[in-house]
């Protein structure tokens, strides 16, 4: 216990040097100022996790301009060893393998070979499909034109007068695809990066008319939302399976702070965020995205 009281001290030690108040630090690290007074008193009970233990003192340690690498390794004995159970860990997608009987490993030897087989076969039929349907085309044309000489004398009119007939379905058919073309004109929403450094990055969002934030925790994860102002939409340690949606469409920036980045998904309005720095680099992350709806 004596020595994470010298380790608190030590820090404390460096912030007042730099003449930061616990305000100041909670404003530049994130981190709630109880926490930061937990750290500085060897008070880690309070933590929402072991996990936490060692990223909160890291912050704390690059805030106050010390070498957090040196300060864990020099104190690693005495803060908090974190387990399986503390650290969030990415549900696992890929199911165990099971072991596959002698008859199945022949079906699927033979499985290829049977798929080639179908699909020419159904090469085959979609051919002979198309084929007859259009001699049934042909000789059903023929007899109608053979019971109908009106038919024939169409055939045969002058092509300045079927041009004439046909003008109006032309316009139609071009007024159709003028309505598709702006459909397709429709904007498509951007979402890049402007910067990154160290484990800040400001996105920016354009081409879009909404500002939707969705969360899904994949593991336990502190996650905080706020304005430009620093006001808070969503503050919460997500426990796995819980997601959070908030709409700031009416936000021109919002920063984004993610406690384990390897347990935290994001999607702006339905589009997955790939973050730009690994989740191996750096588990807690400050993101910032800066959003621009159309007309501006």
């Amino acid at each position: 216990m004596l020595v994470l009281t010298e380790l608190g001290s030590r820090l404390k030690e460096a912030r007042l040097q730099k003449g930061m108040s616990l305000d100041e630090l909670q404003t530049v690290t994130k981190i709630q100022k109880r926490y930061l007074i937990g750290i500085e008193e060897g008070n880690y009970r309070i933590m929402p996790g072991k996990f936490y233990v060692r990223a909160f003192i890291k912050q704390y340690a690059e805030a106050v301009g010390l070498n957090h690498e040196e300060l864990l390794d020099e104190y690693k004995s005495e803060i908090p060893a974190t387990s399986n159970e503390d650290i969030p860990e990415k549900l696992s997608r890929v199911q165990t393998s099971k072991n596959i009987s002698p008859s199945t490993s022949k079906f699927l030897d033979l499985l290829p070979k049977v798929l080639i087989i179908v699909f020419i076969i159904g090469v085959i039929a979609v051919i002979y499909y198309f084929v007859e349907n259009n001699v049934s085309n042909s000789d059903k044309q023929s007899n109608e034109d053979n019971n109908n000489p009106g038919a024939i004398v169409e055939n045969n009119m002058p092509k300045d007068e079927k041009q004439n007939e046909d003008a109006a379905p032309e316009e139609e058919k071009d007024d159709a695809a003028d309505e598709n073309a702006e459909e397709e004109e429709k904007p498509v929403q951007e979402l890049s990066v402007q910067e990154s450094s160290g484990k800040n990055t400001v996105y920016e969002l354009k081409n879009t008319d909404t500002f939707t934030l969705s969360l899904l925790a994949e593991g336990k994860s502190w996650v905080r939302v706020a304005s430009a102002d620093n006001e808070t939409f969503y503050e919460e340690t997500m426990e796995e399976g819980v997601e959070k949606e908030l709409d700031l469409t009416d936000q021109k920036e919002v920063q984004v702070i993610i406690g384990n980045t390897t347990a935290t998904e994001i999607k702006i309005n339905d589009e997955r965020l790939e973050y730009e720095v690994s989740p191996s680099e750096y588990v807690n992350q400050n993101i910032t995205i800066r959003f621009t709806s159309l007309g501006e």
